[in-house]
């Protein structure tokens, strides 16, 4: 069975139509709490990896070497690298002259796993300074794009992706009958759920990268 790796995962939106259409997944995050492992159909299961890529590198690699991997998705934390968090970076660096550098590595990490994956992948960050490491990136989007997929995700938040091994960017599909788009994102209320608040994947958009990237269940499995 095909399996969809998707790391610094917590909600696990990015996954969610590939699981409903069979595939396996396997999540990485330390905010999972713990290991589990559970089975979303007849065929396929969900393993939720509590702890960091470093720590899950051993298990990865299985995955990798089983050659079974359908796409990889990487959502390094931003919360030290995007520019909406500039004013904050010069004390950042006197507590830590490495944060970002160490925010960079995670990145990396994720770039690294999809190229040696063999599959389709994708790292996402909003506007950030990953592109002083890893150039330009080769798509950009809104959630507002695929409002067509998911009525509840118009609003804005450019968020950019690089990719390789075959991703296959989807076309915009908007609900033009949602009039403009709001800015929820930049006025999330402060407190400890404002950060995963604002870095989730908006459903339409994962479910427009499936329709572009999936294979049939029946092909997956094989």
């Amino acid at each position: 069975m095909k399996t969809v790796i998707s790391l610094c995962d917590l909600t696990g939106n990015m996954v969610q139509p590939w699981v409903e259409a069979g595939y396996s997944a396997l999540l990485v995050d330390p905010q999972h709490g713990e290991t589990t492992v559970e089975l979303a159909g007849p065929w396929n299961q969900v393993t939720k990896f509590a702890g960091t890529i470093e720590d899950a590198m051993e298990y990865i690699g299985a995955y990798v070497r089983s050659s079974h991997v359908a796409m990889v998705f990487g959502f390094p934390p931003c919360t030290d690298m995007a520019v909406s968090g500039a004013r904050w970076f010069r004390d950042k660096y006197e507590a830590d002259k490495l944060f970002q550098a160490k925010a960079v590595m995670v990145a990396e990490q994720c770039r690294t796993i999809g190229r040696i994956s063999g599959a389709p992948y994708m790292v996402e960050n909003p506007v950030s300074v990953l592109a002083s490491a890893f150039g330009k990136p080769q798509h950009t989007f809104h959630p507002a794009d695929f409002t067509a997929y998911e009525p509840a995700d118009n609003y804005t938040k450019k968020t950019c992706l690089w990719t390789g091994g075959g991703f296959r960017m989807p076309e915009p599909a908007k609900d033009e009958s949602l009039g403009a788009p709001d800015n929820r994102i930049h006025f999330a209320s402060p407190g400890p759920d404002r950060a995963n608040f604002r870095s989730a994947t908006p459903m339409g958009f994962a479910r427009a990268v499936f329709e572009a990237n999936h294979r049939p269940a029946l092909e997956a499995a094989a």
